[in-house]
């Protein structure tokens, strides 16, 4: 199996579960149909295009690398005449989140790489107006599933996050960093019900099924003890200083 991991980060994202007209909530991390959409996206699918059930067939994981917090959104729109209504949008600020997906043809990988570095269509982390920060971080790995890519992946957390992780923990390492996945890559752990495999994004009967999913549990190195090693000449004094520290 070939895996191809995505950092996926923006000021904002959104991944809709459960939703009326009036309030809109998000999941805590990418659902696998957001995802999916993304990559029919890329490759110029149109939300009715039947090639798009296809991409349900890859793995998929997803690595909660910076859970970011919640920021609730409220709009007042014109429902009728002399009629407004208040509805609600919540969103996820400042999350970063490592995505693999794989499949056992290569090539299909190799085709959704390109495509992300050249989408058709804009590409969007769970709504339009929430796009990518930058250029998508992409990365390869033959022979290896999306468990085992995420597992070897570096922490991929903004700089200043992971600064403050180890002010706060003075620990070389980062404990409990969540990877959900299809409950077919975590055989040994409980599985539980998503409702995000994707069956039409047609607007006119927009559909989702179940999928089982599993969690684990990782524990990454903290880059910035790297960094900050490399940083210093123990031949001169450390007159590192970041102002931004405190706030």
């Amino acid at each position: 199996m070939k895996t191809l991991t995505i950092r996926l980060t923006s000021p904002l994202q959104s991944y809709g579960n459960e939703a009326s007209f009036a309030r809109r909530t998000s999941g805590d991390y990418p659902s696998k149909s957001a995802v999916v959409g993304m990559v029919a996206a890329a490759l110029g699918y149109r939300r009715d295009d039947q090639r798009i059930s296809k991409l349900n067939e890859l793995s998929f994981a997803v690595r909660v690398d910076q859970s970011g917090k919640n920021l609730t959104d409220f709009q007042t729109v014109e429902w009728k005449k002399n009629t407004r209504k208040i509805t609600y949008r919540n969103y996820l600020q400042d999350a970063v989140f490592m995505v693999g997906i794989g499949h056992e043809n290569d090539a299909m990988i190799d085709k959704i790489k390109q495509a992300l570095k050249n989408p058709k269509f804009q590409l969007f982390l769970g709504r339009r107006s929430n796009v990518p920060a930058g250029i998508l971080d992409l990365k390869s790995f033959s022979n290896t599933n999306p468990i085992m890519a995420l597992e070897e992946l570096k922490w991929q957390a903004s700089p200043w996050y992971q600064e403050k992780k180890w002010c706060q923990t003075k620990q070389e390492f980062v404990e409990h960093i969540e990877i959900i996945a299809d409950a077919n890559l975590l055989p040994q752990k409980r599985s539980t019900l998503a409702k995000d495999q994707v069956e039409s994004f047609d607007q006119r009967n927009r559909r989702h099924g179940f999928r089982p999913i599993a969690i684990e549990e990782v524990r990454l190195k903290n880059p910035y003890v790297e960094r900050t090693q490399a940083a210093i000449n123990p031949q001169e004094p450390n007159t590192h200083h970041d102002p931004m520290q405190f706030l």
